[in-house]
């Protein structure tokens, strides 16, 4: 059996190492911040010890056996109810909370690393997951701005002529058009378009034309 003083480390280091990922989750005001990271570390971290140490006045007991790896893979299995928790699904199929999903069930991992006494590791993969999650983020968006779709949204009025619209996108334009859907909703019809990388400044121009048309009542797209 282990000491208080090596059971306390582990605990404090545990939440250490999930209060690191989760600060850089509070920046961004998701609901699965520091303090969620930190209880799914250190609740981790003493589960391992449990299955680790917990059932030691009992070894050695005829028929009775101890496998500590089951407890663990209970935790990887159970923590995709929380990481299910933080995924948002937002309008258009968009989805949010991914990367923080994988955050918390990579938090777990860590907490069962320092429960088990494998310090080197824990602390390797904390560096790794803040790289990832912070000194990789401003690549990740540099590519996703340049390659991602942008999307176009119209509201107009439901006697507007569509073709007429679609004639001041398409007239002159140079524009990659990856899909396109076309709604009637109530008094209202409603264009999405998604534009694969198109010119700002030539988009700029087309939609203060079509803000020109009266039947025109919204025009917005995601930069």
């Amino acid at each position: 059996m282990i000491g208080w003083d090596v059971i306390v480390t582990r605990l404090l280091l545990a939440a250490l190492f999930g209060a690191l990922i989760g600060l850089e989750r509070e920046r961004k005001d998701w609901a699965a911040g520091m303090r969620t990271h930190m209880m799914v570390s250190v609740g981790s971290c003493l589960i391992m010890l449990v299955s680790a140490f917990g059932f030691a006045d009992i070894l050695g007991t005829e028929h009775v056996e101890l496998d500590p790896s089951r407890v663990a893979a209970q935790v990887v299995s159970g923590i995709g109810f929380i990481g299910a928790g933080t995924i948002l699904f937002l309008k258009q199929g968009a989805i949010r909370g991914l990367t923080t999903a994988a955050g918390l069930w990579t938090v777990a991992a860590i907490g069962l690393a320092t429960g088990g006494g494998l310090y080197t590791a824990a602390i390797a993969t904390t560096v790794i997951a803040l790289i990832i999650l912070w000194a990789l983020q401003p690549l990740e968006k540099y590519y996703s701005k340049r390659f991602k779709h942008k999307t176009l949204r119209i509201v107009a009025s439901s006697h507007a002529d569509p073709n007429k619209i679609l004639e001041h996108i398409l007239h002159k334009a140079e524009l990659h058009i990856h899909s396109m859907t076309f709604n009637r909703v109530e008094d209202e019809m409603i264009l999405l378009m998604q534009i694969e990388n198109p010119d700002i400044e030539q988009l700029d121009r087309i939609l203060s034309k079509i803000k020109d048309d009266t039947a025109v009542r919204e025009v917005l797209w995601t930069k």
